[in-house]
């Protein structure tokens, strides 16, 4: 093993480049996905601008034929990774193991875009002292038309060629305002000078080699899967879905292909599945236990039975999707509290199909669930305890399931106080809203056209009703966050109802106010809909407690049905 080091600006060209030294870096198909967000990557770049040390990478230096696929160079958040794959070869190459996310984020920085928008660097900023944890170099994404001097495209500085950095300061200088004080040109250049050394000049990142070519039987196949997991179980860089599917991968050529075309097939409703979630159905269908272990992994039985079954596997998993949105109304990944409470409902699918000819039990089981978070937390055990329920009753039987969460100290009670805990921001509110408004067709219901939660009484109103503090004699908000946010405040509206044209900050009056509607039967439907107290006077600002009151009753008619006892 020996350790190299590089500039930035040099193992970036490495990149996806069969042409440099030892191959070109690439990433072999045992690493998960690009994960990082805008603010980490721009973080990453403010920490090198700072001078701190970027931690040393892992590299395997091969002529082995083994899956890989390029960096990506212009991400966006539905990037296949299929689309990357590298054609099998027996080349030279080195495959990165350890410190894919920060190269990536490197790669995207100086050669490619975030979701359309290339990094961007604020060649005025860094002069103010910051603390270690505050951003004191500003990077940011943006479009060309968002990026108005001071901010310049960062590659534009760092990948130019045959120019001093004063030349190149000057030139940033002459692109800005006139009245730029001697100050601001002293930081320009001082940026610039900082730039080159820390991209350009100096070699500042370090990776260490294990060379399978010059030593072969010490960095097998196997072997560099057993390094990577090794070299990433003792952090948090990695799920540890991540390192069991890499022993997946390892052993069955097209793990990667089978497992993004399911994700794509159950989230293209909005849905979140991850690899994650179908990597714990795969153990928990095979009868494995829902608990995440390495050996279950290596075990090379296990390996053959998931690739033996996959598609009844997957059958089951899309079947479950399907149960979920035609049955219970949850049709997008808002109003999904915990994925894991339907593991238990895909084993069902999968080894007794039959129990989905009676949907109600299972409906019953869900909601309730989903309602009483009864998954939070770590529920492996949990989800272990059902499994063994439903296979001594070879089918479901809802009141046995629910006494094996009772005995797990579980509580599935549903009180008016459980609806009325959410509010605005929580995620139970979207599943009472799709259990509310489900049979009602929003149109259009696709991405950001979705029905949006939204404030009866907006937030600018309540904001403006003040009490006069008694010991200060100063003015003070009546209505704090959790009473504005409250879901008796809250109400589902389209897209086209919430945009810059509809309700906005619409006073209750004038939102529901008969004149808007086409009939008296249009409007009534409306208000019932909504759950609104049909009684104007209860509109009015002046009566937002009143308002609070009445339609809390309402609302608790309305989800009357789930209080009944669960024994």
């Amino acid at each position: 093993m020996q350790n190299r080091k590089l500039s930035l600006r040099k193992i970036i060209s490495y990149l996806n480049s069969d042409e440099s030294e030892g191959g070109g870096f690439w990433l072999p198909n045992i690493q998960r996905p690009f994960v990082w967000s805008e603010e980490q990557i721009t973080r990453l770049f403010d920490s090198i601008m700072r001078e701190y040390p970027i931690s040393t990478l892992l590299a395997w230096k091969t002529k082995e034929r083994v899956k890989h696929r390029k960096f990506i160079d212009n991400y966006h958040y539905d990037i296949k990774l299929s689309d990357f794959n590298v054609p099998e070869n027996s080349r030279s190459k080195i495959m990165v193991l350890d410190g894919q996310q920060r190269l990536q984020s490197l790669f995207i920085g100086l050669k490619g875009s975030y979701e359309g928008k290339e990094l961007y660097f604020d060649i005025l900023s860094g002069g103010e002292v910051a603390a270690p944890e505050d951003i004191r170099f500003r990077f940011a994404f943006k479009t060309c038309a968002q990026a108005a001097w001071p901010w310049t495209r960062f590659k534009d500085i760092v990948l130019i060629n045959n120019k001093l950095d004063t030349q190149i300061a000057k030139s940033l200088a002459e692109k800005g305002p006139e009245d730029l004080t001697t100050k601001q040109r002293d930081q320009l250049e001082i940026n610039v000078g900082r730039i080159r050394k820390e991209f350009v000049n100096d070699d500042n990142i370090t990776y260490q080699e294990l060379d399978g070519i010059d030593n072969p039987d010490a960095y097998t196949l196997d072997d560099i899967v057993e390094i990577f997991i090794r070299a990433n179980s003792g952090g948090t860089k990695l799920g540890r879905s991540d390192l069991l599917f890499s022993l997946l991968t390892a052993s069955w050529e097209d793990a990667d292909g089978e497992m993004e075309s399911l994700l794509e097939d159950v989230n293209a409703g909005g849905f979140a599945f991850d690899r994650d979630f179908v990597l714990k159905c795969c153990l928990c269908v095979l009868g494995k236990g829902a608990r995440y272990e390495v050996d279950k992994f290596r075990d090379g039985e296990t390996k053959e039975e998931i690739v033996e079954k996959w598609k009844q596997i997957s059958d089951a998993i899309k079947g479950v999707r399907d149960f979920v949105v035609s049955k219970t109304y949850i049709r997008s990944d808002k109003a999904m509290p915990s994925y894991q409470a339907l593991i238990p409902l895909i084993y069902l699918r999968y080894h007794y199909p039959s129990s989905f000819t009676q949907p109600a039990p299972l409906q019953e089981y869900l909601l309730r669930v989903l309602v009483t978070g009864v998954f939070s937390g770590s529920p492996d055990n949990l989800i272990d305890r059902i499994v063994r329920r439903l296979q001594d009753d070879k089918g479901f039987v809802l009141g046995h399931v629910f006494d094996v969460i009772r005995d797990d100290g579980r509580n599935l009670d549903i009180t008016a106080e459980v609806i009325f805990n959410q509010s605005y921001a929580s995620r139970g509110i979207h599943l009472f809203f799709n259990l509310w408004y489900g049979t009602f067709n929003y149109q259009p219901a696709l991405d950001a056209n979705g029905p949006q939660v939204d404030h009866i009484f907006a937030q600018s109103l309540l904001k403006k009703v003040k009490d006069i503090n008694p010991e200060t004699n100063r003015p003070i908000l009546r209505y704090r966050a959790e009473q504005r946010d409250q879901i008796a405040n809250c109400m589902l509206l389209t897209q086209a109802e919430n945009g810059f044209s509809g309700k906005c900050d619409k006073t209750p009056e004038e939102w529901f106010s008969p004149v808007r509607f086409s009939s008296a039967e249009a409007h009534k439907e409306y208000l019932d809909l909504h759950l609104i107290p049909n009684d104007p006077v209860l509109w009015k600002l002046d009566s937002f407690d009143d308002f609070v009151d009445a339609r809390k009753e309402l609302i608790k008619n309305k989800f009357q049905y789930m209080f009944r006892p669960t024994a």
